[in-house]
């Protein structure tokens, strides 16, 4: 069959994926450029990085393509505002949001004619953003890493949302190759969201130790863990969760105050960057469901190339 688009607003991707962005400082200019370079959509994580930060990124993924450029912002921090300002000032080409809902983005995007896109797990959300004004929902369910907005499979929810919504949908959690992929197409989406590949890729900004870890990581070591945000987080066994389920006390001893609201239980911000720069032990990994069957590390261009194989091999019905 012939590679589906993918098509968002006024925005068209030759291959249907979406980068997920994975903060923090895993999804960074040379992975979100590699990606659109590809034909996908590529998003920078916007959480946990400074204005200035995030400015940069976006124009050095701008200077290495001129493919569809993203950021993604979780709702979450405090700087949510300052931050997706940021990103509308250098006109990246769409807004990714989860970890909460915002209906202001919506204003904004209309504003500044940027296409808006929220992560729902629900069809009543998803059929609320598209009254706001999303360009389009990713639809993401329990497989996915990072924070959890529902204990549904994303392939139960998916053609539920399909069925409220006329703006595309594109499915996230738990696809980690070309075989996922189609088999999410398959149910309805019209692109498919992936985070936990890309993160095992040459391109990720990612210390070797962490890819290491997650490359290690088996069914039994991934682990559910309560984050100061107020959602459960899946992530991979570290000595740091074992602390978490021990409940020994890893209470900050200094806030930089980056959430909203923070229930204080420990600094989600300093352990992701901790494992991002290298230290597995003491850091916090954020993975999928799924990053057991992920062997081995590849260039976004291999990734891709397994992808468009299995979408092309597809048979029309």
């Amino acid at each position: 069959m012939k590679i589906p688009e993918l098509r968002i607003a006024n925005l068209v991707a030759k291959i249907p994926i979406i980068q997920g962005g994975m903060a923090v400082r895993i999804s960074m200019a040379p992975l979100a450029a590699a990606v659109a370079e590809e034909g996908g959509i590529g998003i920078i994580a916007g959480s946990g990085l400074s204005v200035e930060e995030l400015k940069a990124e976006i124009r050095e993924a701008r200077r290495r393509t001129k493919g569809i450029i993203g950021v993604n912002v979780m709702f979450a921090v405090r700087e949510f505002a300052q931050l997706v300002h940021a990103a509308f000032e250098e006109k990246i080409d769409l807004l990714v949001s989860g970890a909460g809902f915002s209906r202001d983005m919506f204003t904004w995007g209309k504003e500044k004619g940027i296409p808006v896109v929220p992560i729902v797990s629900s069809a009543k959300l998803a059929k609320l953003s598209e009254k706001l004004g999303a360009a389009a929902v990713i639809v993401e369910g329990i497989e996915a890493g990072g924070h959890l907005g529902t204990d549904r499979s994303m392939r139960d929810i998916l053609p539920e949302v399909k069925a409220a919504v006329s703006i595309p949908v594109i499915g996230a959690g738990g696809v980690v190759d070309g075989k996922d992929v189609v088999e999410v197409m398959k149910i309805g989406a019209d692109g498919v969201q992936m985070g936990t590949r890309f993160g095992l890729s040459v391109e990720s900004s990612a210390a070797p130790n962490w890819k290491a870890a997650m490359l290690k990581a088996t069914e039994e070591d991934i682990v559910i863990i309560h984050s100061p945000v107020g959602l459960p987080g899946r992530g991979i066994r570290s000595p740091f969760t074992q602390a978490l389920e021990n409940q020994v006390d890893v209470k900050p001893t200094e806030c930089a105050g980056c959430l909203k609201h923070c229930e204080g239980n420990f600094c989600i911000m300093s352990r992701l960057v901790k494992a991002q720069q290298g230290d597995v032990q003491e850091g916090l990994i954020f993975s999928g469901a799924k990053v057991h069957k992920i062997n081995e590390v590849l260039s976004v261009h291999e990734i891709f190339q397994d992808i468009r194989n299995e979408l092309l091999s597809v048979k029309e019905e």
